[in-house]
């Protein structure tokens, strides 16, 4: 979705990308997608989130998506490179 202001693309919610992010996670633990294919998801939503962001502060974020690493929904490894390439540490 594009704003009508400036023809930038929307931010996406925290919500929304911690839905996501637990979606393709469930998928690769159910056995839906391979290792390639969680891989590539996982690399184009971080590209996706780079060009669109993320509203909220940085805290907001965190806090959205901190549970996810903690329920053990994403690895650790992958929980990492998700904050420091999205410039969240």
């Amino acid at each position: 979705m594009t704003d009508p202001k400036d023809g930038a693309l929307k931010p996406i919610t925290p919500a929304r990308v911690a839905s996501e992010l637990s979606k393709i996670s469930a998928q690769r633990q159910n056995g839906e997608l391979d290792k390639y294919e969680y891989e590539h998801r996982f690399s184009r939503m971080i590209s996706e989130l780079r060009d669109r962001r993320i509203e909220g502060s940085r805290a907001e974020i965190l806090a959205e998506l901190t549970p996810l690493r903690e329920q053990g929904v994403v690895t650790a490894p992958d929980w990492q490179r998700l904050v420091r390439q999205l410039g969240l540490v």
